[in-house]
């Protein structure tokens, strides 16, 4: 029997240097769009932190760490979008074993 949803945990960092309002817009934004797909179980804003290594000349970023469970194809189209979005800097999808 195939899976309908399973559990993933994502973690991005967001440029730190784009302001307050941009920052939760961009939270919000993400939010929004996993609420739409399946169930956000956890949202954890770590806050600004340093970065291990400079990414585009920056040495601090804005991390959140979401749970969520969701369809299988839509932690792809999620990555994709962050891809694409301005302010977001990296973005990690992994699956959580049960």
């Amino acid at each position: 029997m195939a899976k309908i949803t399973a559990k993933y945990e994502v973690l991005y960092i967001i440029d730190a240097t784009i302001g307050e309002e941009a920052t939760a817009a961009l939270v919000e934004k993400f939010k929004a769009m996993v609420e739409a797909e399946g169930t956000l179980t956890n949202i954890d804003e770590w806050g600004k932190r340093r970065l291990a290594y400079p990414i585009n000349d920056m040495a601090e970023g804005y991390y959140v760490l979401m749970n969520m469970e969701t369809k299988p194809e839509f932690p792809a189209e999620l990555e994709r979008v962050m891809k694409i979005t301005e302010g977001v800097m990296r973005c990690l999808t992994t699956v959580v074993e049960e």
